[in-house]
This record gives C-alpha cells, sequence and structure tokens, in this order.
C-alpha cells in the first residue's frame, strides 16, 4: 500500500484527522454531501442532503398583500418618513426565517484503538475520493454521480458500523430510529428521521448495505475484515417510508469499490478537469500538507503565496462543482455537521449565491448553472405571485433568500424590507442569460423570464415631480444614513435597481425583438456621482451613504453587468472605482470582500484585486478541507469564499465581451508567471490556453464561430480573425 498520491494541486491532503466536523474532508455528487474526519478508531462520516431542511411552519408562508398600501408606502418614503415606510414594507409581520439546512445522520465505524503510524488523509479532486491512511489501514469514500449512492470500503480489520442523529445542536423536536436487520441474504443498515408535524416533509430515511463478512448486532453491524458501504438516502413526504425500494435498488447496484469508482468518474473527472491554472509552483510546495500551506501564507505578509491561490483555485472548483447538482450550492455549499447553520444554511439570494455562481459559466462548469436554472424553474411561478402580492404588477419579484422548497418573499423585517428589492429576479436570471452568452445554447423559457423582469420594472416605475423614480427601492443590506447616522434602508432609486431595470429592459429587447420597452428605458433614472466623484449607492439626491458596510450593490453595472466600463464608459468607471476605494470594510465578511475584488477587477485594478485576495487568503478564513468561512478567524462556517476566489482569478486573467478580449487586464501582484487553460468566455470563445512570464503573454483562442475580435494585454492590442473552430495563437511581449 503507499503512502499517498504522488505531488499535485489537485489535491489536499492533511497528517492529522479532523479534531472538529468543520475540518472534516469533503466529497459530494450535486445532491448528498459527505465529510470524512478521518479518525482511525472512532470514524463519524456525516451525510448530508440537499433538500434536508427542518419544518418550522413557513413552508407555506407567502408574500404579504402590500398593493393598496403602494400610494402611502411612497408618500412615506418622499417625505422623509422612510422608517414608517420601512414598518408597513413588512405587512404588520414579524421576522419569520426559512426552513433551516441540517446534517442527516453519522455513519460510525468504531474499531478496538491501536497505535497510529504513517496517518494521511486526503481528497483527490480530480475523482472526488477522500481517502485515509494508517498503520497500513485504508478507508476509501466518494458520493457518485453515477448511482447516487455514498460509497465507503474499509479495510482496517475488525469494525463496527453504525449510525447516529447524535449531532451538535440537533433539536428535541427530531427523533431517529436505528435497525440493523438481513434481508434476502444481505445486511443492511437503517436510519430514520423524523420531523415535528408543522408542516413540510414527514422525515427522512437512509440504507446502508453493508457487503463483506458482517453481521447485524441490535442497531449496528459487526464486520470482519474488508467491507464495502454503499448509502442510499431519501427525504419522506409522508409515513410511507422508502425502505424496500431502497433496498432493492442498493442490492441491485455494482458490489465492488473500483466499479462504483470507475462509474463515479465518468461523470465527474472531465468537468472538473475543463479549466487548469498553474502558477508554476514547484513540485515541493504542491506536496505541503494543508495545514503546513494555509500556515505559510499568515507569514507571508503582503505577498500573495502562488502555491495556496493555485490550490484555493482548484479547491473552489471542486467543492463548487460537488455541491451543485439536483440545487446550486447553498450557503454552505451541500455539507454541514451542525444543525445551528448560521442564515439557516439556505440560498440567501441578495449577495452569496450569485458570487458562489460566478466562476460557472467563465469556469466551463455548465453543470452548475443547470442547477441554478432549476431552482430558478421551480419557484419562478412564486416570483410571480411576489408581484401581484407585493405591486399589483406583472412579472417578477425574488426573495432574498430560499430554502430551496419555495420562492415566496417572507422574510421582511423593517430593516430588511425585501418587499422593496426590486433588482432581484434580475440578478437570479443573469447567470442564466450569461449562460447563454457563453455556450450560444437558445434561452428557451429564460427568453420570457427576461422579458417579465422588464415588464416588472415597467409596472413599478412611478413618477416623483415629473421624474421617472423607483420608490420603495432597497440597496442590500443597508440605507441612507438619517440624521444620527444611522442606516435606514428605504430610499428611492437604489442603484441596483436602477442598473437592473436598465439592463433588463435592454436584454428584453435583444431576446424578444421587442421594442416594448424602449420608451420606458429612455426615462429611467441615470447613474449619480456624489460630491467625493464616487459612484452614488441611491440615485436621489440628499442621501448620505453608509460606506462601512459589507454590501457594494451600487456597483452592479459594473460587475455583473458590465454596463460600466474602462473602455465605454471612463467617467463612471472611474466613479465607480472611488466608491470601492471610500467603501470600509465592516466585518471582513468573505462575500463582501469577493464581491469588491470582482469589481476591482472589471475595472483593471490588478494591485486592488490582490489587496482583496490578500484580505481572504491572509485571515484565517480557510479550514482544513479548504472550505471557507464567513469571516476572518474561521467564524461561521461558509461557502462563499471557497466557490467565489476561482471567479476572482479567473476575471484577473481573462475578460471577454463582444469583440474584445482582455488578457491579463488585472493580473495581481505576485504572480509573475502562469497559465490557465479552458476559460469559456462571453460570444463562444474558449481561451484554450493563456500563459505569462516576465513581458510575454501568450494566448490559444477557439472560437465556436467564425469572428473577429480585439485582443488586448499589457503588452500590445491585436486584431484577430477566428475561424469557427480552428486554434488561432496570439502573441505579445513587452
Amino acid at each position: 500500500m503507499t503512502g499517498g498520491p504522488p505531488p499535485s494541486a489537485h489535491q489536499v491532503w492533511d497528517d492529522a484527522p479532523a479534531v472538529d466536523w468543520t475540518d472534516a474532508f469533503l466529497t459530494g455528487n450535486g445532491e448528498y454531501g459527505l465529510m470524512v474526519p478521518g479518525d482511525p478508531h472512532a470514524e463519524r462520516l456525516v451525510v448530508n442532503h440537499h433538500r434536508f431542511v427542518l419544518p418550522n411552519g413557513t413552508h407555506d408562508a407567502r408574500a404579504p398583500h402590500l398593493a393598496a398600501l403602494l400610494p402611502r408606502i411612497r408618500e412615506l418614503v418622499l417625505t422623509g418618513r422612510r422608517a414608517e415606510a420601512g414598518e408597513l414594507l413588512t405587512g404588520g409581520r414579524d421576522l419569520a426565517w426559512t426552513q433551516s439546512y441540517h446534517p442527516g445522520f453519522a455513519l460510525t465505524v468504531d474499531a478496538p484503538a491501536t497505535p497510529v503510524r504513517d496517518y494521511r488523509r486526503h481528497t483527490d479532486f480530480t475523482t472526488g475520493e477522500v481517502v485515509v491512511r494508517w498503520s497500513g489501514r485504508r478507508r476509501r469514500s466518494f458520493v457518485s454521480r453515477a448511482d447516487r449512492l455514498v460509497v465507503t470500503h474499509l479495510d482496517q480489520g475488525d469494525c463496527v458500523v453504525g449510525a447516529t442523529g447524535d449531532l451538535p445542536g440537533r433539536p428535541d423536536t427530531v427523533h431517529y430510529d436505528t435497525t440493523a436487520h438481513r434481508h434476502d441474504g444481505l445486511v443492511f443498515l437503517r436510519v430514520r428521521g423524523r420531523y415535528p408535524d408543522v408542516g413540510g416533509a414527514y422525515g427522512f430515511e437512509a440504507v446502508t448495505l453493508v457487503r463483506g463478512d458482517a453481521e447485524p448486532a441490535g442497531d449496528r453491524v459487526l464486520v470482519r475484515g474488508p467491507a464495502l458501504l454503499t448509502t442510499a438516502v431519501e427525504r419522506t413526504a409522508t409515513a410511507a417510508w422508502p425502505t424496500a425500494a431502497q433496498q432493492r435498488r442498493l442490492a441491485d447496484g455494482p458490489a465492488d469499490y473500483p466499479t462504483l469508482l470507475a462509474r463515479h468518474v465518468t461523470r465527474h473527472t472531465g468537468p472538473y478537469r475543463r479549466v487548469d491554472l498553474d502558477l508554476a509552483v514547484s513540485a515541493a510546495d504542491r506536496d505541503l500538507p494543508v495545514g503546513a500551506l494555509l500556515a505559510r501564507q499568515t507569514t507571508a505578509g503582503d505577498r500573495l503565496d502562488p502555491a495556496l491561490l493555485e490550490r484555493l483555485f482548484h479547491a473552489g472548483r471542486y467543492l463548487l462543482f460537488s455541491a451543485s447538482g439536483v440545487l446550486p450550492p447553498r450557503l454552505t455549499g451541500i455539507w454541514t455537521g451542525s444543525w445551528d447553520a448560521a442564515w439557516a444554511g439556505d440560498f440567501t439570494t441578495d449577495a452569496n449565491l450569485n458570487l458562489q455562481l460566478a466562476g460557472a459559466n467563465v469556469g466551463a462548469l455548465p453543470e452548475v448553472t443547470a442547477a441554478h436554472a432549476r431552482l430558478v424553474r421551480a419557484q419562478v411561478g412564486h416570483w410571480r405571485d411576489n408581484a401581484h402580492a407585493v405591486y399589483g404588477a406583472r412579472g417578477l419579484l425574488a426573495p432574498s433568500r430560499t430554502d430551496g422548497e419555495h420562492g415566496h418573499l417572507f422574510h421582511v423585517h423593517p430593516h430588511w424590507p425585501f418587499t422593496a428589492w426590486l433588482a432581484g429576479a434580475h440578478w437570479l436570471l443573469h447567470p442564466l442569460y450569461e449562460h447563454h452568452q457563453v455556450t450560444g445554447e437558445p434561452l428557451g423559457e429564460v427568453a420570457g423570464w427576461l422579458a417579465e423582469v422588464a415588464d416588472f420594472f415597467t409596472d413599478v416605475l412611478t413618477d416623483v415631480d415629473g421624474q421617472p423614480a423607483l420608490v420603495p427601492s432597497y440597496s442590500p443590506e443597508t440605507g441612507p444614513l438619517d440624521d444620527a447616522g444611522r442606516p435606514v434602508p428605504v430610499a428611492v432609486n437604489a442603484t441596483m435597481d436602477v442598473a437592473a431595470a436598465r439592463h433588463a429592459m435592454a436584454v428584453a429587447a435583444e431576446v424578444t425583438g421587442s421594442q416594448r420597452w424602449a420608451a420606458v428605458r429612455d426615462r429611467l433614472p441615470g447613474y449619480r456621482v456624489d460630491a467625493r466623484g464616487a459612484l452614488a449607492e441611491w440615485a436621489w439626491p440628499g442621501y448620505r451613504p453608509d460606506d462601512d458596510h459589507r454590501h457594494v450593490s451600487h456597483l452592479y453595472p459594473v460587475w455583473p453587468t458590465g454596463e460600466i466600463d474602462p473602455d465605454d464608459t471612463p467617467e463612471l468607471a472611474a466613479a465607480a472605482h472611488r466608491a470601492l476605494t471610500v467603501r470600509g470594510d465592516e466585518d471582513g465578511s468573505a462575500h463582501g470582500t469577493l464581491h469588491r475584488a470582482l469589481v476591482a477587477a472589471r475595472l483593471g485594478d490588478g494591485p486592488l484585486v490582490g489587496t482583496y485576495l490578500r484580505r481572504i487568503v491572509a485571515a484565517d478564513m480557510f479550514f482544513r478541507s479548504l472550505m471557507s468561512a464567513h469571516n476572518p478567524g474561521r467564524v461561521t462556517y461558509n461557502a462563499d469564499a471557497a466557490h467565489t476566489l476561482p471567479a476572482v482569478l479567473i476575471e484577473a486573467l481573462v475578460q471577454a465581451r463582444p469583440g474584445l478580449l482582455r488578457l491579463l487586464p488585472a493580473l495581481p501582484p505576485g504572480l509573475p508567471r502562469g497559465t490557465l487553460r479552458g476559460v469559456t468566455c462571453r460570444g463562444r470563445l474558449t481561451v484554450d490556453e493563456l500563459s505569462w512570464d516576465d513581458g510575454r503573454v501568450t494566448a490559444r483562442l477557439v472560437a465556436a464561430t467564425g469572428q473577429r475580435i480585439r485582443v488586448r494585454s499589457p503588452y500590445g492590442d491585436t486584431g484577430c480573425d477566428l475561424p469557427a473552430g480552428t486554434p488561432v495563437r496570439v502573441t505579445h511581449r513587452r
């Protein structure tokens, strides 16, 4: 038995087991997630499922009916009584939360304690396999995309396999039942979780087939020698447990680990390896254990460690793909080991979800965008209900958060009046529109949804003293300061809402061929630049900004829409850059910092991108699996940094828009050479390979359709004809 794989940027390894669930190594298939702490003698493999949410009474919650109150709400906003308007925008409701995401259970593997030598656990990003080795023994696990199973092979001698729901924070209202039994000559371990009866799912069941020399013993299984565990997991809406169907599925499946792994790898490895980043890191650095890699960055001062950045790039793509399938990633991806997930572990849509998706289209992971499309498709009818209930309007009004069960807008509070957040549907549809730009695939139903967004803005736009305005309007999750210096969220013409309206109407005309929005778009509010020369967060006079805030929603026309661009709108681009530099850092949250980094990349400021990256990588924000935290010091398990960081690096190295490809538009300091492969760009253009060294940049480009573009880099600007499907090489030298 070898000690481990050769040095590679496509793995992470540790020389000790996890001391807490947050440091467990991760694998997933977009539906199930598995967390592997790696304890040799008392393993606890936490099994997650994307749809495990704890019923709390909000399963049937609906948006408040506010349309009749709009004249009064608008009057209050316009007369400076914005806090009162915020109260009305709740519909008189208390703050209610989505159903909280929770862990399923832990598969337990217990064995007598023996001396541990040569310990190593590693995750292979290319296969999704997590392997734990010690003293000549081994456990291997992965979650199969091909067979929808959690798979674990035990090669550790005699042990006892069981299941437990005793995980941190489990509420007393959730009851577990575990049994082991023999059926048709096979040994099964079954665990059931029963939810409280408050509306929502009934519970969930997992069945594990134990193949090998195994014998039921009460509620556990005695195993002698090697064994294969395959686990199927289902949520159920009724008391009709799916045990028989799950047992049949397991019994009929492959009976050996190599076959199961090979079937999975055919669906995992190809998508993961489409994009690669090589930052000229040495083999010795690539072989560092994760603890040493993370520790080295904390002592590197202002220098970015290429070895860590390279590893985080690949880990981020691996985790993003592994967490995306039936749904896009949650706040925690698809993993949690505790029942007290922050912000209910849901899909927080006013920033976090889209930031996590930022690297999907350009990073050649259409599977991730397809998962997002499934979430949207299941909820777009609810967005119509929201628009009608809140505004009496046509079109789509999206909520700020969802647990994946529905898209009704009910999470409202005077301090978070998301009934006034008008941009949500446009924001959530933008990745689907970008997918069309990158791949050329027909928009299909997305075109109609984009038109509905334009219709919504047409209906909610109002006149104020003869000028068009969006009232009420909201810039998540802040507001103009009142006389006491406190942010009051409800306002007029939040820049994010204005930008979404402008873009929505332009795109709707493009994808439908209709000009019915042209007159309205010509009347939309323009952007404002404040006395400091910064792009204002509200296109309305007299507002004072909350500059020490983590969100930068007012930079929406820079990223993601690209309406403000240094080439086309240099004055507004300068104002947007000024808005970045005057914004405080608040709590150092990952999503706030990386949102800034994406904007800085679009504005062509490599040193500023580097500053933001350092705030993330040098702030102790990554766990041993390279999953990230929401805040410095590994506070709050959260996927924002892990999933978004690859997108920042791609945007810093490659940007494209129709007719123009930018190479190294915002290269951070400290990355003097490297190679990026496989990036997919708007305009159906693939940067098959980009390499750079001191004073030279070379790219191999492949276009799906014949086109002429300009290729721009720090060292040149070249017109280039790209025949369809034919690689073309471009080189610029200083």
